[in-house]
């Protein structure tokens, strides 16, 4: 019989949360801002440059959530491994990561930089959006060797609970970026007016000087994480093979669900800029919410996989049950602040009435499904991922974005034409669909695991 959770184990249980999660949500908040800043930036610019950037930039968008779910599986691994406190592995895990990213970097730099135009052409058939879009592409490509090297070392620092140092990094990028992307967007400080391209041209910078400090801080400053180069390029075959296995199903998993939800824009670039620029600004919004909320799914991967690597599974499950709740209660408390926000915030745009009341009205929808969405991005990527179960993570959210999703997008926007709202609420059912499945899984114990119990 599993032992009773005490009032002071609960209470330990959610200091280490705050502790874990708080820097997080905070981090994600930043990044969420970052993005707000450069879409009011360019925003202000007209409706066709929000459109423009927010079309041009789906394909990073694309990239960053490969990366998000190979290093999500590889954090898997990570926690364990920290569980058990074995830091030669895992180095051993994070020279994986950053060798297999920097590959996809390598692709997605060279589709970005010689084919930009096809590219753009994936999202959107706007004229000026494709003319305006073209050189914003080309010039943002280096931006994914970068990532594929700064998210592995994010990972690091987050699968050993040092999470702070993610956080203390971002203030600076975010610093950084909004003042750069302020001079050379709008021509201040004597620099000429460079419009979107001074937005990207501030996040190459930002990006270049994030990578900077993350070499120098674990390398420099003698990080825990820090070692020999052959502690990370020195792994075995094994090690690779249950890295990748676990981590192919995570990337998938994110890969299908980003072009998925990509495909959502696609089908809305075709409705309009109007409604597109509402969408943006929308998501954008949205963002800021579902970010700070989806920090407790980060958190639950770690917390939980730390548990399971140290071979005390009933802890573990107790752990995602009580986290799995919170993650509920996050998201209604979110849900009612974004609706509540939704036409102050909106109204920093520069966008026309229609496209304010178009704006508002998904903003309407967001914050009714928005605890959904917290929750099953938290069982998926914290109690499933903890655990390796990332196989059936994968069909579950695939299955649900590609035949619920995607097809309702396309036929209730460009067949029936209802108006963007409309549409945005019947693609939400993949969110009540996903739900159900989950939490059967969850139930099912099947995901409990600890797979680093024999890797010396």
């Amino acid at each position: 019989m599993t032992k009773p959770q005490t009032i002071g184990e609960n209470g330990g249980l959610y200091r280490k949360l705050a502790r874990v999660a708080l820097p997080i949500a905070i981090q994600n908040l930043i990044s969420a801002s970052l993005s707000l800043v450069d879409n009011l930036l360019v925003g202000n610019l007209g409706e066709t440059e929000l459109a423009t950037v927010g079309l041009s930039t789906q394909i990073s968008v694309i990239f960053w959530m490969i990366l998000f779910g190979f290093n999500g599986g590889n954090i898997t691994y990570m926690a364990q491994f920290w569980g058990k406190r074995d830091l030669v592995n895992l180095r051993h895990v994070a020279g994986i990561a950053v060798s297999v990213s920097f590959g996809a970097g390598v692709l997605f730099f060279c589709a970005s930089m010689f084919i930009p135009r096809y590219v753009l052409m994936i999202f959107t058939d706007i004229p000026e959006v494709l003319e305006m879009g073209t050189p914003f592409v080309r010039a943002g490509a280096v931006i994914f060797l970068i990532w594929s090297v700064t998210v592995p070392m994010q990972a690091m620092m987050k699968s050993t609970q040092q999470t702070k140092i993610p956080l203390y990094i971002s203030l600076v990028i975010f610093t950084l970026n909004t003042l750069i992307g302020l001079v050379l967007i709008y021509g201040y400080l004597g620099m000429p007016r460079m419009g979107i391209m001074g937005a990207v041209t501030g996040v190459i910078i930002s990006r270049v000087v994030e990578l900077a400090l993350y070499i120098i801080v674990i390398f420099g400053r003698k990080n825990i994480l820090a070692g020999p180069l052959r502690d990370f390029f020195s792994w075995n075959r094994e090690l690779f093979g249950r890295v990748i296995k676990n981590s192919t199903f995570t990337t998938i998993n994110e890969f299908m669900w980003s072009f998925g939800t990509s495909l959502y824009n696609a089908a809305f670039g075709r409705m309009g800029t109007t409604a597109f620029a509402a969408v943006q600004a929308g998501n954008t919004i949205l963002n800021l919410f579902s970010l700070f909320c989806f920090s407790t799914g980060d958190a639950m991967l770690i917390l939980i996989g730390e548990k399971l690597g140290s071979g005390e599974l009933d802890k573990a499950k107790n752990v995602a049950k009580k986290l799995i709740k919170i993650t509920i209660i996050i998201g209604l408390a979110a849900g009612v602040l974004l609706f509540v926000a939704s036409r102050p915030i909106t109204s920093l745009f520069e966008l026309t009435p229609l496209g304010v009341t178009y704006a508002v009205s998904i903003l309407t929808v967001y914050s009714c499904v928005l605890w959904l969405k917290v929750f099953n991005s938290g069982v998926i990527t914290g109690t499933l991922r903890a655990g390796g179960d990332t196989r059936f993570a994968m069909l579950t959210e695939v299955c649900c974005v590609w035949l619920i999703g995607v097809p309702s997008a396309f036929f209730f926007a460009l067949v029936v034409k209802l108006p963007v709202y409309w549409v945005l609420l019947i693609v939400q059912a993949e969110e009540i669909i996903k739900m159900f499945i989950l939490i059967y899984r969850v139930r099912s114990l099947k995901w409990l695991r600890d797979l680093v119990r024999d890797i010396d």
